[in-house]
């Protein structure tokens, strides 16, 4: 449901995501030319990732089509108390608030080499609160109760980054090289470009 979900975002706004990343991405390589700055794939590839995934996460949650109710709930776990385990309501409100805020603390976590939870705590609160604050004011809810679950996504996220980075520091020295990550952010590109295109009704071939 949640693929489906970013699928549908990304039909919803690519005439405006492309204009978007083929500026960004002019104005970038422009910047690393007129700088003299040395240009590594696998982290430009990256910061694109977090670009449109900010740009999709943001959409979703600002879509009054997704979620018609509004109301205001500051009591905590009032919500999530109310979907059962297992059930369709648990997966979609629960665990995709969750999800969604997953790569939130990974990426933000890796802009600013977090070391300490703290430092993703404080961003995806304020990050989340003012999602809420919009949510309300465009006829959705302010539910607390989605800004902890949030949080949650995002420390998970943040706990990933650490994990991975203290994986990183033991590979072979090949594992840990630009080559290697360069070569796997090639192959996701690729495939990235095909699904982009896929979505915009472009075949090839």
């Amino acid at each position: 449901m949640e693929l489906e979900l970013i699928k549908d975002a990304i039909h919803d706004i690519w005439p405006m995501l492309t204009i978007f990343l083929v500026v960004i991405i002019s104005i970038r390589i422009t910047y690393i030319h007129v700088n003299h700055e040395k240009f590594i794939f696998y982290k430009e590839f990256l910061n694109l990732v977090f670009v449109v995934y900010a740009l999709l996460l943001f959409n979703l949650l600002t879509n009054a089509e997704l979620n018609t109710s509004s109301g205001l709930n500051l009591v905590p776990f009032t919500e999530i108390m109310r979907y059962e385990i297992g059930t369709h309501g648990f997966y979609f409100n629960v665990i995709g608030n969750i999800l969604l805020f997953v790569p939130f603390g990974y990426f933000v976590s890796l802009y600013v080499k977090a070391n300490k939870v703290s430092h993703i705590f404080f961003i995806s609160i304020i990050t989340s609160l003012t999602v809420e604050f919009v949510q309300h004011h465009i006829g959705r809810s302010f539910d607390v109760d989605d800004i902890l679950l949030n949080v949650v996504g995002a420390i998970i996220g943040f706990l990933l980054y650490i994990g991975f980075t203290a994986i990183k520091k033991h590979l072979p020295r090949f594992f840990q090289s630009d080559l290697f990550y360069n070569v796997i952010c090639l192959i996701l590109f690729a495939l990235a470009i095909l699904y982009y295109l896929n979505i915009m009704g472009i075949k090839l071939g």
